[in-house]
């Protein structure tokens, strides 16, 4: 879903963050820059950069509904949170697959956010928004591990300042199809898909990064183990860039066993794709000191390995788009 707005005389000339947040009471500043960077605002069709200057007639589109922008995370004391760490700054939780990490309609509950809200009542006000209290980064619906959120504004802005400037090691296991070449960088931009918002592109044409206004994105590959028909791979996520685990491993040819959305092979018995955020580290924003938290990898990856050892096949979706 997405909105539409007219931009009149009294528009001309005013920076399109600035614009959205005065025209929609419940899109702050922040919020619309931070959907101009994640390439959800366009302009006569094009995507802009949040600094983009308006011209009266202009026709901007907004690919966030209305009532996503109204989601303020609830508590909900009913979601068990499986924390790693915490302290009186910062909190590591062990994510589940199948659990989003926020809300995306206003009353919705059953999230990663719902449940710290509820266990942490400071994290409100805290964070990118009133839908994302106290986390800094984010997790894929079906991606598990360790997921990190701030108990307060200063801590907060510190990890978010480390997380931007490549100093937050996030590290993840990832089962992929063929034999993977260890180890190499994927440098490779990322843009939004035009007219499907499910899936993201990698610009490896600059013409395509400039026209899509893709964001910039490194993956590393650690290390490799062929584990029958598939990789067991460690990969580190230099960026914080949606999707860029998914689409980078996609664009070698290794997608991820159980991601259809990205051409990757179906395994039987996994109902999920295979990417497990494994392990974060990071210097602790008050006192400087090296943190380092570990997630075991879940029961359903460990059987889906061992299933895999044992001679199980990796098998083609038919319905699969193509990925990359």
């Amino acid at each position: 879903m997405s909105e539409t707005l007219d931009v009149g005389v009294e528009g001309a000339g005013a920076r399109v963050d600035r614009w959205l947040a005065e025209r929609l009471p419940a899109l702050s500043r922040a919020r619309a820059k931070r959907l101009a960077e994640e390439g959800l605002v366009r302009v006569n069709g094009r995507r802009v950069r949040k600094s983009h200057r308006l011209e009266a007639g202009d026709v901007v589109v907004l690919e966030v509904a209305l009532d996503a922008l109204d989601a303020r995370a609830v508590p909900d004391p009913d979601l068990p949170l499986s924390v790693l760490l915490e302290d009186a700054d910062l909190v590591v939780v062990d994510k589940a697959a199948g659990v989003p990490s926020h809300p995306l309609r206003a009353g919705e509950r059953g999230t990663v956010a719902n449940a710290l809200l509820a266990r942490y009542p400071e994290m409100a006000g805290v964070g990118y928004s009133d839908r994302e209290p106290g986390l800094v980064h984010r997790l894929d619906v079906d991606t598990s591990g360790a997921l990190l959120a701030a108990r307060g504004a200063e801590a907060f802005e510190r990890l978010r300042a480390a997380l931007r400037a490549g100093r937050v090691d996030k590290r993840y296991v990832a089962l992929v199809e063929g034999v993977v070449v260890a180890p190499r960088v994927v440098d490779v931009p990322i843009a939004n898909r035009p007219g499907d918002q499910g899936r993201v592109r990698v610009c490896e044409d600059a013409r395509d990064a400039e026209r899509l206004h893709a964001r910039a994105a490194m993956t590393e590959v650690l290390a490799t183990t062929q584990v029958g028909a598939g990789s067991l791979v460690e990969v580190r996520a230099h960026t914080a860039t949606r999707h860029q685990v998914r689409a980078h491993l996609a664009a070698l040819g290794h997608p991820l066993v159980g991601d259809v959305a990205y051409g990757g092979p179906v395994l039987p018995g996994l109902a999920r794709h295979f990417l497990h955020a494994s392990v974060i580290a990071f210097e602790h924003p008050r006192t400087g000191a090296a943190i380092e938290v570990r997630a075991p990898m879940p029961a359903e990856l460990a059987a889906a390995l061992d299933r895999l050892r044992d001679g199980a096949a990796l098998t083609a979706d038919p319905s699969r788009p193509g990925g990359g």
